[in-house]
C-alpha cells in the first residue's frame, strides 16, 4: 500500500510549475472519438484519470502512443463503437463523455455507469434531456446507458439546462458538432475547460460560438479532422500550491497558469492576509503571519470552485476566527472534515455548510484521503501541522495531481512517497 509520509512545519520558497488541466483533458481526450482521425495532444497530464482514460480508447482499438513530456497522440480511425469495459469506465466519471462522442460519431452509445469519487447523487438526466432535444431516444438496457439517435440521424435543437452542467454542456457539445442543422444550449456551464474543448473542437473544423458564457451555439459539419492542441493549465491544482504556500509559510511562485483563471481564489487568499502577486503566467504566494478567516461559498464558474472548497477548510482551520464554508454545488463534499479533526481541525457540519473556528496549529497523524480533493486538503494540513502526518488511499490523488509528492518536495516540503508492497 501507497502512502504519503509529512513531517511538517516547514516553510516553502522556490518555484513549482502546473500541469495540464485534468479536466480538461478528459473531454478532450474523448472528444478524439468524433475526429475519426489522429490528434496530438500536448500538456497532458500524467495521473490516473486521464490513463484510465486512455485505457478505455485502446480497448475500443484506439491507437494511443505516448512520445514523452506530456505529448500524446490519439488514433481513432478503426475505433469501434459500444465496446468501452464496464469495469473501465466504472472507475471513471469523466467515462459519461462516451455517450456524447459515441453518439455523435456512430448515431448510438451504450455506456457503462461511471464511477469517481463519491460527492453525492451525480444524476444525468441534464444529458439525456440534451441528446433527446437533438431527437435522440435514452434509455438503460442490460444495465447500460442506451443513447441511440433517430432515424433521420441527429438534428439541431434547442437545449435549456435546468442547472449549468460541466458533464451535460460537454456531453451536448460532443453529441451535436456533426448534427443536421444547428444547436443551441442556454444555461451552459462557463467553465474554462468548456472553452478549452470548444476550441479543440474547432481546431479540428467545428462550428461553436459562446463557449465561456451561458448561451453556446454549435452548428453541426459534416465531418472533422485531426489536429495538434495544447491542453490550458490546470487552475486547481495551481490554487492547491498557492494554499499549501499561504498554511506553510513563505514564498512559492506558481508557474504556467492563466492568473484571470485563478481570481476567487486569490480574492480569498488577500481577504485571509496572505500576499499575492500577479506575473503575465504566474503567481506568486507569500505568508509571514497569521491569516484571518473568510466566508466562502462554492458555485459554478465564474464562482468559487467546489474543487478548492476541501483545501481551503484546512486552510481555515489554521486561522485566526470562525469562518463558514457553504457548498453550493455537490451534497457530500465535507467528508474531509473527520480526517481533518484527527489532526486537530475544529470543523462543525450541518447540511451544506461548515463551520470552522481557527486552531493556533494542527497536528500531524494518521488520516485518509476520501477522495481527491480531501486528499489534497490533508497534504496541505501536513504541510503546516506539528509532526509527522500519514496519508493512505493515496490512489484517490493521483487520480488528479500530477508528481505532487516531488514538486512539493521541490520547494522545501519534507514529503515522501513510501511503498510497503501490502
Amino acid at each position: 500500500m501507497k502512502k504519503i509520509i509529512i513531517n511538517g512545519g516547514r516553510q516553502l520558497r522556490g518555484d513549482i510549475s502546473v500541469s495540464g488541466m485534468k479536466n480538461a483533458a478528459l473531454p478532450i481526450i474523448f472528444a478524439c472519438i468524433l475526429t475519426e482521425d489522429k490528434c496530438t495532444l500536448e500538456n497532458v497530464p500524467d495521473v490516473t484519470d486521464v490513463n484510465l482514460s486512455l485505457k478505455i480508447l485502446e480497448d475500443m482499438g484506439a491507437v494511443v502512443i505516448r512520445t514523452g513530456g506530456g505529448t500524446i497522440t490519439v488514433d481513432t480511425k478503426k475505433l469501434a463503437g459500444q465496446t468501452s469495459r464496464q469495469d473501465l469506465v466504472s472507475r471513471l466519471r469523466a467515462s459519461t463523455y462516451l455517450l456524447g462522442a459515441e453518439l455523435g460519431r456512430f448515431g448510438e452509445a451504450k455506456v457503462g455507469f461511471s464511477g469517481g469519487c463519491d460527492f453525492g447523487v451525480r444524476p444525468i438526466d441534464q444529458h439525456i434531456k440534451g441528446f433527446e432535444a437533438l431527437g435522440a431516444k435514452a434509455g438503460v438496457e442490460s444495465g447500460l446507458n442506451h443513447v441511440v439517435a433517430g432515424p433521420g440521424g441527429l438534428r439541431g435543437g434547442s437545449v435549456y439546462l435546468d442547472i449549468a452542467s460541466v458533464g451535460a454542456t460537454i456531453n451536448v457539445m460532443l453529441a451535436a458538432v456533426k448534427a443536421e442543422g444547428r444547436t443551441t444550449i442556454d444555461n451552459a456551464a462557463r467553465e474554462p475547460h468548456i472553452v478549452d474543448l470548444a476550441n479543440f473542437l474547432n481546431m479540428c473544423g467545428a462550428r461553436i460560438t459562446g463557449a465561456g458564457t451561458s448561451f453556446i451555439k454549435i452548428t453541426g459539419v459534416e465531418k472533422l479532422h485531426g489536429c495538434s492542441y495544447t491542453i490550458i493549465p490546470d487552475m486547481i491544482e495551481a490554487g492547491t500550491y498557492m494554499v499549501a504556500a499561504a498554511a506553510a509559510g513563505g514564498r512559492v511562485r506558481v508557474k504556467g497558469v492563466i492568473p484571470k483563471h485563478m481570481e476567487t481564489v486569490t480574492a480569498k487568499l488577500i481577504e485571509m492576509g496572505a500576499g499575492v502577486d500577479e506575473g503575465d503566467d504566474c503567481l506568486t504566494v507569500s505568508r509571514s503571519s497569521r491569516l484571518s478567516s473568510v466566508n466562502i461559498k462554492t458555485f459554478f464558474y465564474p464562482g468559487f470552485p467546489t474543487d478548492m472548497h476541501p483545501q481551503f477548510a484546512a486552510l481555515l482551520a489554521m486561522a485566526d476566527g470562525t469562518s463558514i464554508i457553504t457548498e453550493g454545488v455537490f451534497d457530500n463534499r465535507f467528508r474531509y472534515a473527520d480526517e481533518l479533526a484527527k489532526m486537530n481541525a475544529d470543523i462543525n457540519v450541518a447540511g451544506r455548510t461548515a463551520t470552522i473556528i481557527g486552531k493556533k496549529e494542527l497536528c500531524g497523524a494518521p488520516v485518509t484521503a476520501v477522495d481527491l480533493r480531501a486528499g489534497a486538503a490533508l497534504i496541505i494540513a501536513g504541510l503546516a501541522a506539528s509532526g509527522m502526518t500519514e496519508i493512505s488511499r493515496i490512489e484517490t490523488i493521483e487520480r488528479g495531481y500530477d508528481d505532487i509528492v516531488g514538486k512539493l518536495s521541490g520547494i522545501g516540503a519534507d514529503i515522501r512517497l513510501i511503498d510497503d508492497g501490502l
